[in-house]
This record gives structure tokens, C-alpha cells and sequence, in this order.
């Protein structure tokens, strides 16, 4: 044989074990725009691949290891995908339309004035919700990351701020159960001849105690002063065994703790094996709902005095317009429902396919399905409402409604005796409840996930680089975080966190959110990456949003809010000052992670000064190659060689 010939069958045999060892998928190179050995880089519009370090064996070495396999490339192949669409879509739902809509939205109604507050919820749907969700849909799909990392690759020195939505979801997590160990309470109690909460004459009750029977016998007569429902009184003196403030922490309430263990470990049978398990079970756990709250919706209108109800709802007190709380009111509700500033949509979004042409679709399927089921399980509470201000001679339908959890808790067990097979109604309403709040916390959990796994890779040793054991730490330590809350003063603790978490912090942190990706990373080139994974470009209309509307309606509820600031209250209970102190240390502790982030990113980056400051506003991405990593190739040919192999065919 030619020497000519032994040398081409030399390179050939080279190049074929090269082929071999990638195989046929896309793990064998990486398009990241090229930091370090072994990466793609972009030159003159070209990709390049430059040499690897090799040991004395010839195999590649990363940070002084050998390696005789290519690497994954973070984010691609490796990542967690939805097997369906309808997955990702029914479990944005299941977030979306959660406890909130079923007890936050109608209490909303309420005070603002009914009807009063539809329009401008609807106005900071369409300027607000709408856009920054599609923001949203659009950074996490693009980044294909949880929202530390997403933020970091975007913009460096703003990276807190995707710390800041996840350190909001984890706190969140932490009592969100805590209302779902009490609908587990309230189903297992269903399971009896008569429902507990309908009758007085309990050792829970006080004299003051007037039963759904007593309201009935009144025959037209005015009820006596300071009556107290029984339903009132079940959730307070027997679920809850509230003390007098939360000064009094009183004893363990040991059924809820034995609850708030079994909700987590559901939580984590869900969980722990990823999207193949939780994207299955959003099929039931977002459907179910909608049937049981049809039929309460049916068997409201047919109340006496529900149209009263109704009326309430509808009818605008027009004078509320001009309240700035109302749009505040209406502001936050968009936000708590939809997710914005809580990373778990960027977290939802970052498993789909990064071709996916469905974020449009998506955003305007999830926001209306949202806004459609908050008004209808605001008709079907208020019809209640109006059926219990008729039995209980109240001409004032306001005087019925009550604020939180007890809006659940304390006014629907009230209509269920009226009800055929009241415990059955009584148990699917309960297994509906567990469902909204099963759904959006699977949501908040996979976001403190997806910051771990993405964003945070030195710690994956603590978890042996296992998502099972990752899961089960989050989810110890939120239950073990929740224990204060199911105390017999666990629900003013409840009331704290809620409102400074949820609440007070979260204009904050969204600020920062659309200043960073519209102002910093730029609206504009957001819109470049959507198309180039969706073939379509955004609407110059949320453009607009994302660069002036958004951020302008977001500062100015945020100067209201502080200007207008009261501190939480329970009911008629007062918190001390030491409490409030608690509330504000909870509230930093989320948005102080923007501001620590900037620090930490500056003191990292190498160079001057001014290098470090000017390099952490710069995006780490590679417009021109960064999709490349995505692009799955269609056969093994179109795999690049190894550097080896190029540079052994080329001495051949």
C-alpha cells in the first residue's frame, strides 16, 4: 500500500473513532460564544473551535481533569423538557389560578368597591400582566434557565434580582402549605354523619355561637348582638386554636402538624423525578377544580338572595376610582396571580423546547383563563355571600365578607347543609382547594430547584449531584420553616409574612426585573431573541409596555404604597411594633439581594474599576451563536471533529 494511501486510511480510522465516540446526538460541541478551551467562538461571522488542553494519553482535560467523553453543554440536552405543550401550559394554570382567585380576587371586589375595581384590574392586566409575562415566557425560553442564572447571562450586575424573586417563592413555600395542611383538615373532618362546623354546643364554642339552624329560627326577628358563626368559630377555636396575639405562640397544633408533613410529602413524591412526574399530574390537578366550582356556581344562583350577592359584585361605587389603593389592590392581584416577580413562570418557561412557537398563544390562553376564573369563582362566593346575608337578616352583604383564608374557610362550609349529600360537596370542595394550592406549589418549589441546578453548581456536591436529594433538602427545610406556623399563634405569623412577602417587596423586585431585561439587556433585543425562536416578532405594543408603560405604572403604585402605608392588621388585632420589625426584616431580606448581587458581581469580575463596572452591565450572550446550542443536529455528519482529530487529519 502507497504511503499516501496508509496515511488517508491512518486519518480516516481517526476520524471514524471520533464520530463514533459522539455518537449521533448533539452532546459533541457546545456554540456558547466562546470563554473558554473547547468552545465554539465567533470570528468574522465564522464558528471556530479551538484547541482543548491534552493530557500525555491525548484526551481532553477540562479544569485539570481528563475527560474522554465531550461534555454536555449546560442547558441543552441536559436540561428537563416538557413532554407535551399541554403540559407546560396546564401547569402555568394550575399556578396561576390558585387560592388566589378562589379568596384573594373576590375579597378585592369587596373593597374596592365591586365593579369599581374590574376596571382598573383589567387596565393593569393589559399594560402590566400581559407584557411582563411574555417577557417572562420570553427570557426563561431563550436563557433555557431558573431565574438566577437567567438574570446573570442577561445582565451580571443585576443577577440579585433573579435571587430576589426565588428568595419570594422559597419564603412563599415555607406557609403556603401550611393553608393546604387546613384544607386536608377540613376534607378529613368532611368524613363524618354530620359536618363538625354546623352546629353550636361543641367544646370549641362560645356562647356567643349562632349555627346556620339558629339564623333559620329567627323568623324575621333580629339576631342578637355579637354573634359569632359556627363556621367562624370552627376554624378559629378548633382548626386553628388561636391565642390572643402572637406574642402567645401557645402550644404545637399536632394534627396540622401531622398534615403539613403529609402535604410535603406529597409535594416531593411529585417532585422529585422532575417533569416526567409533576407534568403529569397538572392534568388532574388543574382540571378538577373547574368541575367542582361549576357545580357551586349552579347551586349558588339557585340560593335565595344570591342575586343580592351579585349585585354587590357588579355594581361599581364609581367614587373608588379615584382611590389610588384600588389600583394598588388591582395591581397586586395581577401580579400574586399570574406570577410576575416570582421567577416561577421564567422557571416553566426554561423547559420548553427553544423553538417553541407558542409564547404568544400561551401568555394570552394562561392570562385569560386566569381572569375568567377569578370572575367566576367571585360570582359563585358572592352569590354564598348574598344567600348568608339573607339568612342572617344582614341588609349590608359587606358585613358577611371576610378577608384571607377565612373568606374559604368560614363562608363556603357555611352553604354546604344546604346542599344535597352536604358532606359529599363538602369533600370535593376540600379536594379542590388542595388541588389550586397543590398546583402553584409545585410551581414556587420548581423555581428554588431550577436556581440550585442552574445557578448555584458548587453546591450540586452537597446534593450528590442528584435531583431526588436536592428536592427532599428543599423540602425538609421548608417544613421545618413552617412549623411556627401551625402553632396556635402560627396564623398572625401567617398574616406577617404574607403581607410583607407577597406583597410589600414585590413592586419592588418587578421594577428591577423590567428595568433589567428592557432598559439593560434591551427591549429591543429581546424581541430579536423571540423571533429567533418563534419566527415572529413581538408587537411593537409590548415594547412599549416593556420599556415605558410597565415600569412607569409599577413606580408609581410603588410611591403610593409607601405614602398610603398602613401596617398589616388580623382582623380587629393590632400587631406590635416588634412584629412590624419582623415584617420589614422579611421584605429585605428579598430585595437585598439586588443590591448584594451588584456588590458581588463588581467585586468578581476581573479588571479596573471601570473594566468591572462597564463588564457587568454587558450580557455574557452571544446573539449570533448562542441558539446554535440548541439546534439539534439531523445526522451524525453534522457533528464538528474533535480538535484531536482535526489537528491529527491535517499532520496526516
Amino acid at each position: 500500500m502507497a504511503p499516501q494511501e496508509k496515511d488517508a486510511e491512518a486519518a480516516s480510522e481517526i476520524m471514524d473513532d471520533s464520530m463514533q465516540q459522539l455518537g449521533t446526538s448533539n452532546e459533541g460541541y457546545r456554540c456558547d460564544g466562546g470563554e473558554d478551551k473547547g468552545k465554539a467562538q465567533e470570528s468574522n461571522g465564522d464558528v471556530k473551535f479551538t484547541a482543548l488542553d491534552v493530557d500525555d494519553d491525548g484526551h481532553a482535560k477540562t479544569n485539570g481533569r481528563a475527560v474522554t467523553d465531550v461534555e454536555k453543554p449546560t442547558g441543552a440536552a441536559g436540561r428537563d423538557r416538557w413532554d407535551r405543550k399541554a403540559e407546560f401550559v396546564l401547569a402555568c394554570i394550575g399556578y396561576a389560578v390558585g387560592l388566589g382567585n378562589v379568596w384573594r380576587f373576590p375579597y378585592l371586589c369587596f373593597k374596592s368597591g365591586g365593579g369599581a375595581f374590574l376596571i382598573p384590574y383589567f387596565i393593569m392586566l393589559i399594560l402590566c400582566g400581559i407584557p411582563l409575562l411574555v417577557l417572562e415566557f420570553g427570557l426563561g425560553q431563550y436563557v433555557r434557565a431558573g431565574p438566577l442564572e437567567a438574570f446573570r447571562k442577561i445582565c451580571p450586575i443585576f443577577k440579585g434580582t433573579g435571587l430576589a424573586t426565588v428568595m419570594i417563592s422559597f419564603v412563599l413555600t415555607t406557609y403556603y402549605n401550611v393553608i393546604i395542611a387546613w384544607a386536608l383538615f377540613y376534607l378529613f373532618a368532611s368524613m363524618q354523619s354530620e359536618l363538625p362546623w354546623d352546629s353550636c354546643g361543641n367544646w370549641w364554642n362560645t356562647p356567643d355561637c349562632f349555627s346556620h339552624d339558629d339564623y333559620q329560627n329567627l323568623n324575621g326577628t333580629v339576631k342578637p348582638n355579637d354573634t359569632v358563626s359556627s363556621t367562624e368559630e370552627y376554624f378559629n377555636h378548633r382548626v386553628l386554636q388561636i391565642s390572643d396575639g402572637i406574642g402567645n405562640a401557645g402550644e404545637m397544633r399536632w394534627e396540622l402538624l401531622g398534615l403539613l408533613f403529609a402535604a410535603w410529602v406529597v409535594v416531593y413524591l411529585c417532585l422529585f423525578k422532575g417533569l416526567k412526574t409533576s407534568g403529569k399530574i397538572v392534568y388532574f390537578t388543574a382540571t378538577f377544580p373547574y368541575l367542582v366550582l361549576l357545580v357551586l356556581f349552579i347551586n349558588g344562583l339557585l340560593l335565595e338572595g344570591s342575586l343580592e350577592g351579585i349585585k354587590f359584585l357588579f355594581i361599581p361605587k364609581w367614587e373608588q376610582l379615584l382611590d389610588v389603593n384600588v389600583w394598588v389592590a388591582a395591581a397586586a392581584q395581577n401580579f400574586n396571580s399570574i406570577g410576575i416577580a416570582f421567577g416561577s413562570m421564567i422557571a416553566f418557561s426554561s423547559y420548553n423546547d427553544f423553538h417553541s412557537k407558542t409564547i404568544f398563544r400561551d401568555t394570552f390562553s394562561i392570562t385569560l383563563t386566569n381572569s375568567l376564573t377569578s370572575l367566576f369563582a367571585a360570582v359563585t362566593i358572592f352569590s354564598a355571600i348574598g344567600f348568608i346575608a339573607h339568612v342572617q337578616g344582614e341588609d349590608d352583604v359587606g358585613k358577611v365578607i371576610k378577608q384571607g383564608p377565612g373568606l374559604v374557610f368560614v363562608v363556603y362550609p357555611a352553604i354546604f347543609s344546604t346542599m344535597p349529600a352536604p358532606q359529599l360537596w363538602s369533600i370535593l370542595f376540600f379536594i379542590m382547594l388542595f388541588c389550586l394550592g397543590v398546583d402553584s406549589q409545585f410551581a414556587m418549589v420548581k423555581v428554588v430547584i431550577a436556581t440550585f441546578s442552574d445557578g448555584l453548581p458548587k453546591l450540586r456536591r452537597f446534593y450528590f449531584n442528584r435531583r431526588e436529594v436536592l428536592v427532599l433538602y428543599i423540602c425538609i427545610v421548608s417544613f421545618l420553616l413552617g412549623l411556627p406556623h401551625i402553632t396556635q399563634g402560627g396564623m398572625y405569623v401567617f398574616q406577617i409574612l404574607d403581607w410583607y412577602n407577597a406583597i410589600v417587596s414585590l413592586f419592588f423586585i418587578a421594577i428591577f426585573e423590567v428595568t433589567s431585561v428592557a432598559w439593560f439587556y434591551g427591549a429591543k433585543r429581546l424581541a430579536r431573541n423571540m423571533k429567533e425562536m418563534t419566527g415572529t416578532a413581538p408587537n411593537i405594543i409590548f415594547v412599549i409596555c416593556w420599556v415605558f408603560l410597565s415600569p412607569a405604572l409599577i413606580l408609581v403604585i410603588m410611591i403610593f404604597q409607601f405614602i398610603d402605608y398602613k401596617p398589616v392588621e388580623y382582623g380587629t388585632y393590632e400587631f406590635p411594633g416588634w412584629a412590624i420589625a419582623i415584617g420589614w426584616c422579611v421584605a429585605f431580606m428579598s430585595f437585598s439581594c439586588i443590591p448584594l448581587g451588584a456588590v458581588h458581581t463588581l467585586l468578581t469580575t476581573k479588571g479596573s474599576l471601570k473594566e468591572r463596572f462597564l463588564l457587568s452591565f454587558r450580557s455574557s450572550i452571544d446573539e449570533a451563536t448562542y441558539g446554535l446550542q440548541f439546534s439539534e443536529p439531523q445526522h451524525s455528519n453534522d457533528l464538528p471533529p474533535s480538535y484531536e482529530t482535526a489537528t491529527q487529519t491535517a499532520k496526516l
